[in-house]
């Protein structure tokens, strides 16, 4: 079989499967666990076997039907969208794995299947954006990802997962139509969907009409601001975060946002091309935005006393540093920010997952009642620890390096500023994640005697975090082993 069809075999199998499953399987038993474990072993062997593709014969355009470009649907296989589509599907699978055991903690028996179901659907529309090079169709993808990830928080059938997902829902709408409006004043001017064919329209015209072009990538931000939670548009991520089940938080915020910065991304360097967008002060309003995100993102997480809202607020503060190697504009300021986007998955998910297995043994969301609970959950406490230690920059950790590559971008663009920013933020990151470390494993609650016990969780629980928690520790100590790969791509991403 042709190597160049494995992204759509990749995405179709998580498409019939995922629709399959309410009509096939009734029950949730071990038949359909195994079912879903093996499409992510068939789907990441595939994914990696495109990666290797990729990186030795070169990125590769897939047309449907044989229609050109200009005309029909086309999917622009990189190597950094094959990367990425790898690292969806690695972490994805992990989380599912976790999601077996915990999620009967979280919702009904009768709702398995349908979450199953939306996470898939879910995937599908991840890599449907990450390979996509039209934006009518990432606008296509973009709406069934917004539907799928109201999908997974409201699954709970709680008031308060309604309450969020119908925030997350109605602002997300808002974000799509400013994206869709964005879209629609490009295509005014261009007269193509096509990323490639857009991009050599706009050399010729973004002269003629930089007013059309700058109002366009200004809906657009809005837009991908709006679903990627960047401050202050992020007001629907702190409740859809805290409210969704463990599995689904860890999803959002370690997957969903990465999948909309990627398309920011795709809109500086690909659409617009980097001249242009240096030209119309786009990278300098990225970098304030991501300034101001990184800062008061970490504000708001300190003001927190439960687990799930302090996290969700540290990825606000997280987007930024993301949005911020957009905005530097140079291929290491991209690669950083790349970088970001894989560190900070691995990290979120630590901690979202960690977070989760709390919850499910002690019922315990208030951070001040965390004294002594690593000796109780050694496990899942020093994997949060180890996250968290990454989040605030401590070196031999993947969030160090993140924040190294970020700070050596922005000395060598000539902005040392923005070295303040990151250093001030790590300090606030500091200040809330500290705490709960020295509450878990120095401070001495009363109630818990202080001797050090294995976690008394699923093993599927512990042994994901594990996975992570090495993952972590691994490109910490050896970052070249995904950085090579991502400074190698960046030259071509970037016109």
């Amino acid at each position: 079989m042709n190597s160049i069809h494995y992204p759509i075999i990749i995405m179709l199998l998580f498409l019939i499967v995922g629709v399959s499953n309410p009509v096939i399987k009734k029950k949730f038993d071990n038949i359909e666990k195994s079912i879903l474990m093996s499409t992510f072993f068939v789907a990441i062997a595939l994914a990696f076997y495109t990666f290797l593709y990729v990186n030795i014969e070169g990125p590769f355009f897939y047309n449907f039907g044989n229609w050109g470009r200009k005309f029909g649907i086309e999917f622009a296989i990189d190597g950094f969208s094959s990367l990425l589509s790898l690292l969806i599907l690695i972490l994805s699978a992990i989380i599912v794995w976790y999601s077996f055991r915990d999620i009967g903690h979280e919702m009904d028996d009768e709702n398995f299947i349908s979450y199953y179901t939306i996470v898939f659907l879910l995937i599908f529309s991840m890599l449907g954006i990450t390979f996509s090079n039209d934006l009518f169709n990432i606008y296509v993808f973009m709406e069934i990802l917004s539907l799928t990830s109201c999908g997974i928080i409201s699954i709970k059938h709680k008031r308060v997962n309604f309450l969020a997902s119908f925030r997350y829902l109605i602002l997300n709408t808002l974000g799509s139509l400013s994206f869709f409006f964005g879209i629609a004043l490009l295509y005014m001017v261009t007269g193509h969907l096509n990323i490639v064919e857009m991009n050599i329209a706009i050399q010729e015209v973004w002269q003629v009409t930089p007013t059309n072009i700058l109002l366009a990538t200004g809906f657009m931000f809005i837009g991908l601001a709006i679903k990627s939670a960047l401050f202050p548009m992020h007001v629907w991520l702190p409740d859809a975060h805290s409210s969704a089940p463990s599995p689904s938080s860890a999803l959002l915020s370690g997957l969903v946002v990465k999948v909309y910065i990627f398309t920011m991304a795709k809109i500086v360097f690909n659409v617009l091309g980097k001249e242009i967008s240096q030209a119309l002060d786009i990278d300098l309003f990225l970098s304030i935005f991501a300034a101001i995100s990184m800062i008061m993102g970490s504000i708001f997480a300190i003001a927190q006393k439960d687990i799930k809202r302090m996290l969700a607020y540290s990825s606000v503060a997280q987007i930024g540093y993301m949005f911020l190697g957009i905005g530097i504009a140079t291929e290491l300021g991209l690669a950083a920010g790349f970088f970001h986007i894989f560190s900070h998955a691995l990290m979120k998910s630590a901690l979202f997952l960690s977070a989760g297995a709390i919850i499910y043994k002690k019922d315990l969301r208030d951070i001040s009642r965390f004294d002594g609970l690593g000796y109780e959950l050694p496990i899942s406490m020093s994997v949060f620890t180890i996250a968290a230690l990454g989040m605030i920059g401590i070196p031999g950790i993947v969030g160090f390096m993140s924040k190294f590559y970020l700070a050596e971008a922005v000395i060598l663009a000539g902005k040392p500023y923005y070295v303040v920013v990151i250093l001030l933020s790590s300090f606030l990151n500091a200040v809330y994640y500290l705490p709960i470390i020295i509450s878990a494993f120095i401070k001495k609650d009363p109630d818990r005697e202080k001797i050090l016990e294995i976690d008394d969780i699923p093993r599927s629980m512990y042994t994901s975090m594990i996975i992570i928690g090495f993952c972590m520790i691994l490109f910490g100590m050896f970052p070249n082993l995904l950085m090579n790969t991502i400074i190698n791509v960046v030259p071509t991403f970037i016109n």
